[in-house]
C-alpha cells in the first residue's frame, strides 16, 4: 500500500520518467520506504496495467527512450483511498537492523564497542545527509523530518548503549584486578 501511494503521490505533483522518482527516493526517502528500483519499476508496469497511471514515451538526444508517467482520474481515485487508509492507521516500522541487539550479550563488550561505533558512525553520516538537503515542499519535507528525528533518537540512543558497554568493561576490568589482588593475597597469606 505505502509503495503504490508514494508512486501516486509522487505523479500527482508532477509527471515524472522511472529513473527519476528513483533518484528522488534513494536521495531522499530511503530510510523511510523500502522500494528497490526493479520494485519500482514492476510496480509503475503494474498500476499502467490497472489504468492509475499512463505514460507516453520520449526520447532525447542520443539518450535511450524513457516513460514519462502521469496518474489518470482513476490514479487519483486510488491515492485518495490510499492515502486516508494509511492515514488513519498505525503500523510499526519492521527494522530488521535491531536483531542483532538481542545478542549483545553473546559478545565481549571490548569487541561490541566497536562494531556500535561503526553503526554509530553510519547513523551520523545517513543524519547529516538528510539534515544538508535541500527544503521540500510540502509532505516530502514532512517525511524528511521525521526520517532526521529518528535518525537523532536512534544517535543518542546507541551513544547510551556505547557508554554503557564502556562502563561496563571498566567495572569487568577493575573486578579482574581486584580478583587478581585478592588470589594474590590469598596466596601470599598461605
Amino acid at each position: 500500500m505505502e509503495r503504490r501511494l508514494l508512486l501516486l503521490g509522487l505523479l500527482r505533483q508532477h509527471e515524472m520518467y522511472g529513473y527519476q522518482i528513483n533518484d528522488l527516493i534513494d536521495a531522499h526517502l530511503g530510510t523511510s520506504i523500502n522500494l528497490t528500483k526493479p520494485t519500482a519499476y514492476r510496480l509503475l508496469h503494474q498500476m499502467t496495467a490497472d489504468g492509475l497511471i499512463s505514460f507516453h514515451e520520449e526520447k532525447v538526444g542520443k539518450r535511450p527512450t524513457r516513460r514519462i508517467y502521469t496518474i489518470t482520474q482513476l490514479g487519483e481515485v486510488e491515492f485518495q483511498d490510499l492515502l486516508t487508509e494509511s492515514l488513519s492507521v498505525f503500523k510499526p516500522s519492521e527494522q530488521t537492523s535491531t536483531i542483532s541487539l538481542a545478542f549483545l550479550d553473546t559478545i565481549p563488550p571490548e569487541e561490541v564497542v566497536p562494531l556500535l561505533e561503526k553503526r554509530l558512525a553510519a547513523v551520523v553520516k545517513l543524519r547529516d545527509a538528510r539534515t544538508s538537503d535541500e527544503s521540500h515542499l510540502g509532505g516530502i519535507q514532512c517525511i524528511i523530518d521525521h526520517q532526521i528525528r529518528h535518525l537523532n533518537t536512534e544517535i543518542e540512543w546507541l551513544s547510551d548503549v556505547i557508554k554503557q558497554l564502556k562502563e561496563e568493561e571498566l567495572n569487568n576490568e577493575d573486578n579482574s584486578k581486584l580478583l587478581l589482588t585478592t588470589k594474590k593475597i590469598n596466596q601470599e597469606n598461605k
